[in-house]
């Protein structure tokens, strides 16, 4: 990093002290907490953890320094719970990530779909899907259901990465067409009846004993619930 592009000892130190603050801010909050699901308290502990890695990296940059501490990670932890208690509407939120990782796999499955299509347009993206990636991979998600890809990824040349699915609670389904545009904008935490990840990360840390019987790792299943009897 730079000389320009580092911050200055004054920065350093308004960070320090913004620890300090955010330290009294949270043991006044749970010294006043009404209860497990103290929303104050969850505040509270949010603005140190921010005021805390702020510091760490100003500190980092400035002086190549770490602190000693380190303030827990979210690790599937969910804020307390803030919609309906009845909802009369639900909305599935989910998000998969793959690798391509044998493209010419990825090609032969794209122009098998555009052949038993019959396509025969030599401009369109099924005509296109031997030579380019981003055809190829339209081609087959306008063709396949997404769970159909997740359950036949390899075929598709296709490497899972880390998953998870939220479903949030509503009070009435919104209008058609209302999201559309920009769908996951307003997804809020507080509204997650329960979450469930996937990640390989989840068997790192479980007794190595326990292994897969095809030795290919297995993902981990993570569900997170929240709210009562979640």
């Amino acid at each position: 990093m730079s000389d320009a592009a580092q911050p200055t000892a004054a920065e350093v130190r308004a960070a320090a002290e913004a620890v300090k603050a955010a330290l009294d801010r949270h043991l006044a909050a749970v010294e006043r907490r009404t209860g497990d699901d103290d929303t104050a308290v969850y505040e509270a502990f949010n603005a140190l953890a921010a005021a805390a890695e702020e510091y760490d990296e100003l500190l980092y940059d400035r002086y190549d320094e770490v602190t000693p501490f380190e303030i827990p990670g979210a690790d599937g932890a969910l804020p307390p719970y803030a919609g309906p208690d009845e909802p009369h509407a639900l909305s599935l939120l989910i998000r998969r990530d793959y690798a391509v990782v044998e493209p010419q796999r990825l090609f032969a499955q794209a122009r098998r779909v555009a052949e038993l299509d019959g396509a025969e347009d030599t401009t369109g993206a099924a005509a296109k899907a031997d030579a380019s990636p981003l055809a190829a991979l339209g081609v087959l998600f306008g063709e396949y259901e997404p769970d159909e890809i997740a359950s036949r990824h390899k075929e598709f040349g296709l490497e899972e990465g880390d998953s998870t699915l939220w479903v949030t609670a509503a009070e009435e389904l919104p209008e058609p067409g209302e999201w559309l545009n920009a769908p996951f904008e307003h997804a809020d935490p507080e509204r997650i009846v329960c979450r469930f990840d996937v990640s390989s990360v989840f068997d790192e840390n479980e007794d190595e004993g326990d292994e897969d019987d095809d030795g290919a790792g297995a993902v981990g299943d993570r569900p997170v619930t929240v709210g009562d009897g979640s």
